[in-house]
């Protein structure tokens, strides 16, 4: 494998031990581990445990994106917040790591400007941009619509996380195609 495929591989595994462990909560072993390499070589590819946390991040953001735009492509109107909203759920639920990472990826960001580290912060604030530009312009660059598109996957990251049921009554009202199918 090369360096560059090693990289990729530890970006999924940070996500995957991210996912589950938070940034405090998972070591540099475990991340390892997954990947089958030793820690050593681990810190060749990434200097530190947040370059990785910040690459399994900046990859989760980048990747729902993705999924976002080829949901969209083609469509406009109903259609494309029909269709992005349905594949967020496939995401969701499909790669619950994503949407867990994401959780922790808020997590680290707060308790890290609490304490005066705003690197997390910036990141996670470009991510969210882009994000936020990209669905934008999808959604004819109407700031009502954006905001509550991104307002209803918020909570719908926070009903998924809590494990609510998808017939339970806190799913009353949202577009049909963006209640979970577990």
């Amino acid at each position: 494998m090369s360096a560059e495929e090693r990289r990729e591989s530890v970006i999924l595994a940070a996500i995957a031990e991210f996912a589950r462990g938070g940034y405090d909560g998972t070591s540099t072993e475990a991340i390892a581990k997954r990947v089958g390499v030793s820690q050593p070589y681990l810190f060749r590819l990434f200097p530190s445990k947040q370059a990785m946390f910040l690459a399994a991040s900046d990859r989760c953001l980048a990747d729902t994106r993705k999924v976002f735009a080829e949901a969209g492509d083609g469509l406009d109107g109903e259609e494309v917040l029909q269709a992005m909203a349905a594949a967020y759920q496939r995401l969701i639920v499909d790669d619950p790591d994503k949407l867990l990472m994401q959780m922790q990826t808020y997590a680290a960001v707060a308790a890290a400007e609490a304490a005066g580290d705003h690197e997390f912060g910036e990141s996670a604030r470009a991510g969210w941009l882009r994000m936020w530009d990209e669905i934008h312009l999808a959604l004819g660059a109407d700031v009502g619509e954006t905001t509550t598109f991104l307002a209803y996957g918020m909570l719908i990251n926070t009903l998924a996380s809590l494990g609510f049921p998808s017939d339970h009554r806190v799913w009353a009202g949202f577009y049909p195609s963006a209640r979970p199918t577990v």
